[in-house]
């Protein structure tokens, strides 16, 4: 399964985390894990939030390459949407095979 990952630089991280958290959970499962992150769940792609120090680390693993780049380009525009005052930009590492 693909996976990638990106690390967004912003020192209100886990505000970022519980906004994007709360916007998807209207519409899909989400959970908080044990360690403080969030579990977000799109059908067979998994996204998991972690709000660091200074950055918001974003995973996401996927079925395949057509289902990963869309949940990145999803998660990508509303964090930026959502972070525009803070000029928050997302950019993914290279897609992993897990």
């Amino acid at each position: 399964m693909p996976s990638s990952r990106a690390h967004v630089t912003t020192d209100a991280a886990p505000r970022f985390a519980k906004q994007l958290a709360s916007h998807f959970g209207r519409k899909i499962p989400v959970e908080e894990t044990p360690d403080g992150a969030h579990r977000l769940t799109f059908q067979h792609t998994d996204v998991v939030l972690e709000a660091l120090d200074d950055h918001l680390l974003i995973r996401v693993t996927a079925p395949d390459a057509t289902a990963l780049a869309a949940i990145q380009d999803v998660v990508g525009s509303h964090l930026e949407r959502f972070g525009r005052r803070n000029e928050l930009t997302v950019t993914w590492d290279e897609p992993a095979q897990a």
